[in-house]
């Protein structure tokens, strides 16, 4: 009791003092980047990067702005790649040792983002302990540490290449956490280490199913996979019978709006959820009150923020604004600056802001992930809530899809073609098709004015997926695992006519 007692004692502390630290940087966000960038200005001005732009003349923010350019992967991987063969003080001093290999959802080619040791420690782990310290601050009377989570992360294969390692983020991540957080992480770290992705469902299954689970953490598309095959294996209604102390899921990755509702069923009673914004690149945004749908965009994690406004992006402008300019409710394509020696790197995630006292985001898309083929500038939060309401209205559950245009020809209109993997189908297709082309109306003015009694764009077409049409999909795309998304739009067809020919009888 005595070593329970100090253990509380000292999680308190240390909460509290973070706590602290988090309410700082809510009351002082302009000074708290600002302060940031200068520092990283400093740390890297005698590097190769930092000798090209100039970083020890930079004095201000427009300097910074004018000087260093902004970056997508494909302009920054010849820096990488120099980095990856063992060179010092290319982007970032001393040498990088590790990077995160990712596949993203932009480009099928691999991408490997630097992690240096102050990402690891000062962005990842420092994320991971906040995301903890932000649930106990809420809810002082949770159990959170006296039983285990269940982790679920991507391929966690790691490989040698030059004189440095690359692998997943989750390979990087476990292999360097302190053993102190493996005692309370399930399934251990050989499971959670292994790469295929059949092999290690059932190993997990295999010891998680007599494990004490109070919390779980990963991709909600791949944790319902998990969680659907552990009640199949144990033969149990819901997964409140077998972990009764489970009460909070941190997840992220996708939005969580089309599982919300399958998870109330197949957990079987009223848990928590906390949805977290992390990516390879770093650790962006936790959600800081329960029940809500926004993010708090931490600002001290050793990452500058810079923001594009999504209609001069989609016009070819690449003009990015700090902070302190940013508007509420408008899409933006999110650059950073980073201690992996990312610098203003457009990272292919667009949000919004939703309060600027403190700054919180939702996640609204990818800047190559949307459909404008016809102006009408529809992005992933648009469909997502568009889905919400038309399955809530028809009692309909959807667990994948993705969406495309129909390109005009010489005597057809356009219009944009799904395709829906249900696990509750609605008993008309035909009405979900109207209910759900009527909500996007309503969410995307642009949208609305294509539809315009079918003057650009006609209604839209919808396919029922066959089931474990997408699991199919993506094991033969070898995406199988929770570090893989599934690509939700994409403004050409290179998504939907595999799953359309996949999906003939």
């Amino acid at each position: 009791m005595a070593t329970k007692a100090l253990f509380n004692t000292l999680v308190n502390w240390f909460i509290r003092q973070r706590i602290d630290q988090i309410e700082h940087f809510i009351k002082y966000p302009v000074e708290t980047q600002e302060g940031l960038l200068f520092s990283q200005l400093f740390h890297a001005e005698e590097t190769e990067y930092g000798q090209k732009y100039g970083f020890s003349a930079i004095s201000n923010y427009r300097d910074f702005q004018k000087k260093v350019p902004i970056v997508c992967y494909e302009d920054f991987e010849p820096y990488i790649e120099k980095a990856r063969q063992g060179c010092k003080d290319v982007f970032w001093p001393g040498l990088i040792k590790q990077f995160a290999k990712s596949s993203g959802t932009t480009n099928a080619k691999s991408k490997f983002i630097p992690i240096s040791a102050e990402s690891l420690e000062d962005c990842h782990y420092k994320a991971g302990k906040d995301m903890v310290s932000i649930y106990v601050n809420n809810h002082p009377e949770s159990e959170l540490f006296q039983h285990k989570n269940l982790r679920l992360g991507g391929s966690a294969e790691m490989y040698q290449d030059f004189n440095t390692k690359f692998g997943d983020l989750s390979a990087i991540l476990i292999e360097n956490l302190p053993f102190w957080v493996e005692i309370i992480n399930t399934p251990n770290k050989k499971i959670s280490l292994m790469s295929e992705w059949e092999s290690k469902m059932r190993a997990i299954i295999s010891e998680v199913r007599h494990d004490d689970v109070g919390s779980l953490t990963g991709v909600p598309s791949w944790m319902m996979v998990l969680l659907q095959r552990t009640l199949q294996e144990t033969g149990r209604s819901n997964i409140a019978e077998l972990w009764p102390n489970l009460e909070v899921f941190f997840h992220g990755g996708i939005s969580f709006k089309p599982y919300k509702n399958q998870y109330k069923e197949l957990i079987g009673k009223e848990i928590r959820y906390y949805e977290i914004y992390n990516a390879s690149e770093g650790f962006f945004g936790i959600q800081d009150q329960s029940g809500s749908d926004e993010m708090l965009l931490m600002l001290d994690y050793g990452i500058f923020y810079e923001f594009i406004p999504m209609d001069k992006f989609f016009s070819g402008v690449q003009e990015a604004i700090p902070i302190s300019e940013v508007e509420l409710d408008k899409n933006y394509a999110v650059v950073i600056t980073t201690n992996g020696g990312l610098w203003r790197y457009l990272v292919g995630d667009t949000v919004k802001f939703t309060s600027i006292n403190p700054f919180r985001i939702k996640i609204t898309g990818r800047t190559k992930h949307y459909i404008n083929a016809f102006g009408e500038e529809l992005m992933i939060d648009n469909v997502e809530t568009a889905l919400k309401q038309t399955c809530e209205k028809l009692n309909a559950n959807i667990s994948d899809y993705t969406g495309a245009p129909v390109f005009m020809t010489s005597d057809k209109k356009g219009c944009h073609e799904w395709i829906f993997e249900f696990t509750r189908k609605p008993a008309n297709i035909e009405e979900f098709t109207d209910i759900f082309d009527t909500a996007l109306k309503c969410l995307n003015s642009d949208y609305e004015a294509k539809r315009y009694n079918d003057i650009t764009l006609r209604r839209p077409v919808v396919h029922v997926a066959k089931p474990n049409l997408f699991y199919e999909w993506m094991a033969s795309r070898g995406k199988l695992g929770g570090q893989n998304k599934v690509p939700r739009l994409s403004n050409d067809r290179q998504y939907i006519d595999p799953l359309l020919e996949l999906n003939r009888p």
